[in-house]
């Protein structure tokens, strides 16, 4: 008994603790939010970095120059995904209105209520767009607030960039010796498991993106680089995401090209996530993304409750990070114990 109290009383501790991280993470997201963002892009970055130094370039430089490549980069993936997205919108949403349609058929009552969700979603796509559009104009507070957020997490990943191999000195700085490299280590895992999560996934996404385009253009599909956008973003979030994108694809195609072209679009999309789940993924994506598929649904399902579609972009990359954490602490543990006994 006294033993499951004192499991009950640490497991209540660790919840609350949690649940305050949790909640100062959300209320302060105007700051938290930018830093995670700026952390994924400097694990994404970082190699750049020995790179430009071993050819003559200052750090301070090399950084500043990464950072402008960078915005260039990003402003112009935005360009190319609200582009394919804008204009491939109206045959998309007009798209998943006869699919509804022709599902409703099929099925009868329970095809009506799957007509109604597709209408529904396919309202809720354009009026998004148009939301979109419209808040660059109206928005001025979301836009200052986007716009603060994105100036902050850009300043951050230069500073991160220049002065990120100082950080073991900071922390001997204010640490113990033996506290310091624990906390170093935890550091450097947590940061390895978000680099390799960030390369992996960007490539990867790009690849499924680019091929699942290519088959929905040769089989004649509307809005093919539309939904190429979405697939490119959807493979952010695992699982969920691809899920999502893939339907969308499938429900288009039977619109517009009938049972005939859905089925060869759902073969495509197969095919494709095949591919990924078995060649890219273990020859791409970093061994130190150790998460088991249970554990990513979680996390996703968990982070999109706190913080809608941003949690769930986050929430694999932090979990791998806290992976990574506990994976330092429990090796330390284990060696400590094993020294003891020996003593």
């Amino acid at each position: 008994m006294r033993r499951a109290a004192v499991w009950s009383a640490a497991v209540i501790l660790f919840l609350a603790v949690a649940g305050f991280l949790v909640f100062a993470f959300v209320q302060l997201r105007a700051a938290t939010v930018p830093l995670v963002l700026a952390l994924l892009a400097t694990a994404l970055l970082q190699p750049v970095m020995p790179w430009l130094v071993a050819r003559g370039l200052g750090r301070a430089m090399a950084a500043g120059l990464t950072c402008a490549v960078l915005v260039i980069a990003v402003f112009a993936v935005l360009a190319v995904l609200t582009n394919s997205l804008v204009h491939s919108a109206p045959q998309i949403a007009d798209s998943l209105r006869h699919a509804g349609d022709q599902v409703a058929s099929w099925l009868g009552p329970l095809g009506e209520k799957i007509r109604y969700a597709l209408s529904q979603s396919a309202g809720s796509g354009s009026s998004l767009v148009s939301t979109l559009a419209n808040g660059v104009i109206s928005g001025l507070g979301f836009a200052t607030e986007v716009i603060t957020g994105g100036v902050l997490a850009l300043a951050l990943v230069f500073f991160f960039l220049r002065d990120g191999h100082r950080s073991g000195d900071l922390v001997h700085s204010v640490l113990p010796p033996a506290r310091a490299g624990t906390v170093i280590d935890c550091g450097e895992k947590a940061f390895a498991a978000m680099a390799g999560f960030m390369r992996g996934t960007t490539l990867i996404a790009l690849i499924d993106a680019t091929f699942i385009t290519i088959g929905l253009l040769l089989l004649g599909v509307p809005g093919a680089p539309g939904l190429g956008a979405l697939v490119f973003m959807g493979a952010f979030i695992p699982f969920i995401g691809a899920f999502l994108s893939g339907t969308v694809a499938v429900l288009v195609a039977l619109a517009d090209g009938g049972l005939s072209t859905a089925l060869w679009t759902l073969g495509v999309v197969l095919a494709v996530q095949m591919i990924e789940g078995n060649v890219l993924q273990p020859v791409i994506q970093s061994r130190t993304v150790e998460l088991h598929p249970a554990t990513i649904m979680i996390a996703v399902v968990a982070g999109s409750g706190v913080a809608g579609i941003l949690g769930a972009l986050l929430a694999v990359p932090v979990s791998a990070a806290g992976l990574g954490v506990i994976s330092v602490l429990r090796d330390r543990a284990s060696a400590a114990a094993s020294e003891g006994a020996d003593g």
